[in-house]
């Protein structure tokens, strides 16, 4: 499976995504034509070698009437307004003419211009939440309007080109103190990024500033399908996307291109331990965890404290159904918390078919040179026939 790691240990902002991304393609440098001919007003992408503690990478300036906006320095960019002015181009932009400007002025498959407006919505959603305005009266600033959609694009354009099946992420450094904005001194991370990141694995950190921004906050909650660690990947490809600041550490987003082998996945073991549920209790809470999504459901007898008998309840489950697994364990038994790992499986791959039998069709599983057939077809002509599991399998096989 064709697979996009993002490293996020020093945060994201919409250049550093979209440099990171850029470098992935085979001619970086035509990617920025293209970029540059797509019709955004006023708007020149710049790709530039950058060295970040002694790690070479590109910096992806975007200027926008001739101005470069805060993001590039790790600021907060979007600015929210009550106040119109005609005087270009500080003016400002609504929604309705956001949408109207990617729509009408970028020459982009659907698809890209889908995903730009999904993005940028994302963004005055969060807008909207923060300062208790509905989206379609808050204004953003033209330069910064600009900016951001400038950025989104590209992520979204390179992301068409370089069609990951799946796009996996790191959690995310959101950097520590305090941003200025337009509104005055902010907490790390601002408002309306911490909006976007809900629901996303975040820390801080000993470095001082805004490392993700309202952009990058935005274009990880559109395009990431999970967050955590990086599974086994055959490397492709390597994306260093660089900030405008240095710190101790790199300021860059790593992008890593690879192969995820067909036959390794992960999965998540959540586990709690139990001494006072009821058979029929635990039974209830195995059932609701099946229809959650689970993989695998099971006990194993264990011994507590003060020597009493009990029980380790383990679920196995993808990455994607461990929340809901998690909150059905949490209301479902008795226990006070779960305790969660990922962990890396090998599995054969399978394959069913179904094969035809004087007693009727029958579903048989293929698992590299395993052949099984599907118990409840078994069953099924057991109980017509009046005969043994046993002897339907030796008549099928």
């Amino acid at each position: 499976m064709k697979t996009l790691y993002l490293d996020l240990s020093m945060g994201a902002a919409g250049d550093m995504l979209a440099a990171s991304l850029i470098s992935l393609l085979p001619d970086p440098k035509d990617f920025i034509t293209t970029l540059n001919q797509l019709g955004l007003p006023g708007v020149t992408y710049t790709l530039e070698p950058s060295v970040k503690c002694g790690i070479t990478g590109s910096h992806l300036t975007v200027t926008a009437y001739g101005q470069e906006e805060g993001e590039h320095s790790h600021e907060h960019s979007h600015e929210h307004s009550h106040e119109h002015s005609h005087e270009h181009p500080h003016s400002h932009n609504n929604l309705h003419r956001i949408r109207h400007l990617v729509k009408e002025h970028i020459t982009l498959p659907n698809a890209v211009l889908d995903n730009v407006l999904a993005v940028y919505d994302l963004l005055a959603q969060a807008e909207s939440q923060v300062h208790g305005v509905p989206m379609d009266e808050i204004h953003f600033h033209e330069v910064g309007t600009l900016d951001a959609i400038a950025d989104i694009t590209a992520v979204c354009y390179a992301l068409h080109l370089l069609a990951p099946e799946e796009i996996i992420a790191s959690p995310v450094h959101v950097g520590a103190g305090q941003v200025r904005c337009a509104h005055g001194i902010l907490p790390v991370p601002a408002p309306a990024t911490a909006v976007l990141l809900t629901g996303i694995p975040i820390y801080s950190g000993t470095i001082q500033g805004e490392l993700c921004t309202p952009t990058g906050a935005a274009l990880l909650k559109h395009f990431v399908s999970r967050f955590g660690s990086m599974p086994p990947l055959t490397v492709e490809a390597l994306g260093y996307g660089m900030g405008k600041k240095d710190f101790e550490a790199a300021n860059c987003v790593r992008s890593i291109l690879g192969c995820q082998a067909p036959d390794s996945d992960t999965v998540v073991s959540l586990a709690c331990n139990l001494d006072d549920m009821t058979p029929e209790a635990l039974g209830f809470a195995q059932e609701r965890l099946w229809e959650m999504g689970a993989l695998e459901v099971y006990t194993t007898p264990i011994g507590m404290k003060k020597n009493r008998p009990g029980v380790l309840l383990t679920c196995l489950c993808k990455p994607k159904d461990a929340e809901r697994c998690t909150q059905a364990l949490l209301r479902h038994t008795t226990t006070l918390g779960v305790r969660r790992q990922e962990l890396t499986r090998t599995t054969l791959s399978r394959r069913f078919e179904t094969c035809d039998t004087p007693y009727g069709p029958v579903r048989m599983k293929y698992a590299g040179d395993k052949k099984k057939p599907e118990y409840e077809d078994v069953a099924k002509i057991a109980r017509e026939q009046n005969l043994t599991l046993a002897q339907v399998e030796a008549l099928l096989s």
